[in-house]
């Protein structure tokens, strides 16, 4: 399911055709959208709960590094909570990692996303969220609600198989 998941994902993502028309200023760069699925997500688990979420992001992590360096999952998901794709997007060191709102926002236009779980690892095993990662989630779930996108959860992630959600706890 973790390379299937990953590559509707890769598979999913709108392409951007580049054409030229001539115009009195010059050349102008015509953009074509298409969106074209590869696979439908029939067989794809639907994510209703925290525990949902984790059980398909936890495959994304790097079991090898999950104790000693920060990293950032993201899942995608269509209207149905059916995830699109998910995609480990930054690495940090031992006490974080730099994320760019950005670009999270930014697969999730192109791939007509509609919600997002994010979630990130806490080597050291302690599950409470720090001052910057709730400030991450606030500044995120503002962008979301101005592209009519929803975050459903952010996940805190231990290497001991423990998770907070930021959903459960009401802290969304």
């Amino acid at each position: 399911m973790h390379t299937q998941l990953l590559h509707v994902f890769v598979k999913s993502l709108i392409n951007l055709n580049n054409s030229t028309m001539n115009t009195t200023n010059g050349q102008l760069q015509e953009i074509m959208i298409s969106y074209k699925p590869k696979d439908g997500l029939d067989n794809v688990t639907a994510v209703n709960t925290s525990l949902d979420a984790y059980r398909q992001i936890i495959k994304f992590y790097d079991e090898n590094t999950i104790t000693c360096q920060e990293q950032m999952v993201v899942m995608y998901l269509n209207r149905a909570n059916k995830p699109i794709g998910v995609i480990p997007l930054f690495r940090g060191g031992l006490t974080g990692t730099v994320v760019d709102i950005k670009l999270i926002i930014s697969i999730a236009l192109k791939s007509l996303t509609s919600s997002i779980v994010v979630s990130h690892n806490h080597p050291s095993g302690n599950r409470v969220p720090s001052r910057e990662d709730s400030l991450l989630t606030s500044r995120l779930k503002e962008a979301c609600k101005l592209l009519d996108l929803t975050l459903l959860d952010h996940l805190i992630i231990t290497p001991d198989g423990n998770y907070l959600s930021y959903a459960d706890e009401g802290m969304l």
